[in-house]
């Protein structure tokens, strides 16, 4: 699953639209689109997408045993 299908299902799950998210990044409906399309969100970025969305963001590798490096 890419990142923009994460992305869109959260907001989906939260019923916010892509501008209103945009708009808590601080940034225009465009630009937050065009960085959606390209992939090319930071991780800084995704843990405000997070905050903003009331989630939490991990990057990183969990094993089956709940270990997260």
């Amino acid at each position: 699953m890419t990142m923009e299908q994460k992305i869109s299902m959260a907001l989906a799950y939260k019923g916010m639209s892509q501008a209103a998210l945009a708009r808590g990044m601080e940034t225009t409906p465009s630009n937050f689109n065009q960085k959606l399309k390209r992939g090319t969100f930071t991780v800084e970025e995704l843990e405000k997408m997070a905050e903003i969305l009331g989630a939490k963001y991990f990057f990183g590798f969990e094993f089956d045993d709940g270990t997260k490096v």
